[in-house]
């Protein structure tokens, strides 16, 4: 008796992946016939191929429906095999739907062994994936053609949901130990090769970096402050000692200023000239020369500036894949994460919209091997607490819209000045004026701790504090009026004595992230 046909009606769903132009969508349904019947064959088949297919992943709507049957049997931890299969199809209601009993048993003989299970259920995704794809374009081409929808409309839906086909397919199988072992050796020679003994890119601060190593690679490191503590001063600071001092390629997607306005900031910064005299234009005779000579610094150097509005997602990957591989950039910074979007996806509000971004972010990282460092906002808690004077520093449950920033990050760290709060001494008495404090509050592959840095707000700029020693030591032998960054008007705080901890690095301490986390609900170190 021949064994009966399966009704294979299609649900609306399929009517995306309609041939087009007289083409039939990517298929197999000799491969479909075969990898069911190794399931049900072997008892070990579904471990196999479990984490690959999806119901949906198989064209024929009868084995998309016994694909169904066989993973709601093995997610309830029962056995699979032929009758357990046809007793759960019986039970959805869809046994008949199939072809019945028969035509279940029909393709256990489909398949000799199930030696080739794996290669055989690779080749189904990737038909999946096509139809996929085909499904979207589609849907693409049939709202281009539609004059009423909106192009930027169009352009964010499309992008956001090839984003999600494309992360969905983003899965790496596991590796064995040994040449994660090797790969591991070679970036502690690396480390050991350098002299001054990092393993990941130095941020220009010298006690930040004994903290961190450097920014590690794959490492998504969240900087988080409320407005006006010198976020964008502090990343500004960091790229021109890497880009232009250490000569490393890193990008700077700013989505908050125009890249004029943020190149003055840069050019304040480097020529250690005040912001508001490049605005008016109003410069002292020396001042142009000094404009004049510091910009040569910036000739061929390896700084990449992006002031896209309202970037999303999408558009942050295929950028940075093509500044990695066509500019060797190794390390990119986002200004800030709150102004990013994922247009073309669905949220049912905007904390689920950021804790994607931050999911994303972190993905990206782990894709291009590189430190991505993201700025963030927080929220308004830390301006209403009162108490002593840590009560302003803030906290990781500052962080604004989102948990998932912290639980996605491997670092969180905050920027504070107490001078903000006019708080002008600390406990032990030491001036607080001109003091920025970089906190490292979570460090999922090291130690947390603070650190103190000079902040120059006229030149939007932070100093280590061993530096701004140099600076001061040599107006007092008589230095010109613009050598070394003072003068010019400029304020420069009072300094630490010879003696103080802080002179030497700017380095307060440090501890395990439990540890430091059961001394104190206040992030970081007191003062």
């Amino acid at each position: 008796m021949p064994t009966p046909k399966p009704r294979t009606k299609r649900t609306t769903t399929e009517s995306i992946t309609a041939p087009l132009e007289g083409r039939i969508p990517p298929q197999a349904p000799e491969l479909e016939e075969a990898v069911l019947g190794a399931i049900l064959l072997e008892k070990d088949a579904y471990m196999q191929v479990g984490e690959l297919l999806r119901p949906t992943t198989f064209y024929v709507k009868a084995h998309e429906l016994i694909y169904e049957a066989i993973t709601q049997l093995a997610l309830s931890q029962k056995p699979v095999d032929l009758l357990t299969v046809t007793e759960q199809l019986k039970k959805n209601g869809n046994l008949e739907i199939v072809g019945g009993p028969s035509y279940i048993a029909g393709l256990t003989l489909k398949v000799a062994s199930s030696a080739n299970l794996e290669f055989h259920a690779k080749i189904l995704v990737q038909k999946a994936l096509s139809r996929e794809v085909i499904g979207f374009s589609s849907e693409v081409l049939k709202r281009a053609y539609d004059d009423t929808d909106d192009v930027e409309e169009q352009l964010q839906q499309a992008e956001g949901r090839l984003f999600e086909i494309s992360q969905r397919n983003m899965k790496q199988d596991f590796k064995a130990v040994d040449p994660i072992i090797a790969e591991a050796m070679r970036e502690i020679v690396t480390a050991a090769n350098r002299k001054e003994g990092l393993s990941g890119q130095p941020s220009g601060f010298p006690a930040i970096d004994k903290l961190t190593a450097g920014w590690q690679a794959s490492d998504l490191i969240i900087i988080a402050a409320r407005p006006a503590m010198g976020k964008t001063a502090f990343v500004l600071s960091m790229a021109k000692y890497m880009a232009i001092d250490y000569n490393i390629p890193v990008a700077i997607f700013n989505l908050e200023m125009s890249s004029i306005q943020l190149v003055k900031r840069l050019m304040s910064n480097v020529c250690e000239i005040p912001g508001e005299k490049l605005k008016t234009g109003r410069l002292e005779g020396h001042e142009w020369e000094q404009l004049d000579s510091k910009l040569k610094d910036f000739e061929n150097k390896p700084l990449y500036i992006d002031d896209t509005p309202s970037l999303s997602v999408f558009e942050l990957r295929t950028k940075s894949r093509r500044l990695v591989s066509q500019y060797g950039v190794r390390m990119i910074i986002i200004d800030y994460l709150q102004l990013m979007n994922a247009s073309g996806m669905s949220f049912g509000n905007r904390e689920q919209e950021v804790s994607t971004i931050s999911r994303s972010l972190k993905v990206l990282a782990k894709e291009l091997k590189i430190p991505i460092v993201a700025l963030s906002q927080l929220n308004r808690s830390v301006e209403t607490r009162q108490g002593d004077i840590n009560s302003k520093r803030p906290q990781l449950s500052d962080l604004r819209e989102s948990g998932a920033i912290e639980q996605d990050a491997d670092m969180v760290c905050f920027i504070h000045r107490p001078e903000y709060y006019k708080l002008t001494e600390d406990q032990q008495g030491n001036s607080l004026v001109g003091i920025g404090e970089f906190i490292i509050a979570k460090h999922r592959n090291g130690p947390v701790g603070d650190v103190r840095l000079r902040f120059r707000g006229e030149f939007a700029k932070f100093l280590p504090l061993e530096a701004e020693s140099i600076i001061r030591r040599h107006s007092r032998i008589g230095a010109s009026p613009t050598e070394e960054g003072v003068g010019n008007g400029s304020f420069a705080p009072p300094l630490p004595p010879p003696d103080d901890p802080l002179s030497a690095g700017g380095y307060v301490g440090s501890t395990s992230e439990d540890d430091f986390l059961k001394e104190s609900s206040d992030i970081g170190t007191p003062f």
